[in-house]
């Protein structure tokens, strides 16, 4: 793979992440809730799922979800509750804030391993993560060289890109409920539920394309 097909992949790749979507919602809220170490978890869990995704595009699963409309409803339908729940959570939440803005404990191993559970199952069970990777990726493939590594090579650079700016969106979060009130940081935590409520709506009228 030359230099500037990746390079335009890499510039293509920042603009999407970086453009508000569920799991920089969770990065920010992360940040903000439990501190910048812990939401590293998140990012993590969010890192595997960008391989689980990139990985079952280059092994056909984009083009079944494209193809079946029963397994794209499962998963749509699976991935919308799933960010309800955790929208709703957010949005009845009262002790996390609370916790970030006394510089509480460090997160113990169970929760630790919740925050990065959640972050991996809000990219998994997104259908449109699939669709997306299997109309993207294949405009940055030369078929004319093995695609197991290309296609390895661009999970790499996107995940790395993805790591980075959700580190960005955590360390604001972790930053900016050192400035607020009480009020104002539940204000933010709560702001980042009704988005993750608004996503889920979002994903529930989701169509598939059709020819």
């Amino acid at each position: 793979m030359d230099t500037v097909t990746l390079l335009a992949f890499a510039a293509v790749s920042f603009v999407g992440i970086a453009t508000p979507g569920p799991t920089v919602l969770l990065a920010l809220t992360n940040g903000s809730r439990h501190g910048l170490r812990p939401a590293i978890a998140g990012m993590v869990g969010a890192v595997l799922s960008d391989f689980v995704l990139i990985g079952a595009v280059a092994v056909g699963l984009g083009a079944l979800l494209a193809a079946s409309e029963f397994w794209f409803s499962m998963l749509k339908w699976a991935g919308a509750a799933y960010l309800v729940f955790l929208g709703i959570m957010l949005l009845r939440s009262k002790g996390g804030i609370d916790a970030a803005l006394k510089a509480g404990a460090p997160a113990g191993a169970a929760s630790t391993f919740s925050i990065g559970l959640k972050s991996f199952m809000v990219a998994a069970t997104n259908p449109k993560g699939y669709l997306f990777f299997s109309a993207f990726l294949p405009q940055f493939i030369d078929p004319t060289l093995t695609q197991a590594g290309q296609y390895a090579l661009l999970a790499l650079v996107f995940a790395t890109l993805d790591f980075i700016i959700m580190f960005g969106y955590a360390f604001f979060g972790s930053q900016a409920v050192r400035f607020l009130k009480a009020s104002g940081a539940l204000w933010l935590e709560r702001a980042c539920g009704g988005a993750l409520l608004a996503l889920a709506g979002s994903l529930a009228f989701y169509r598939r394309a059709t020819v």
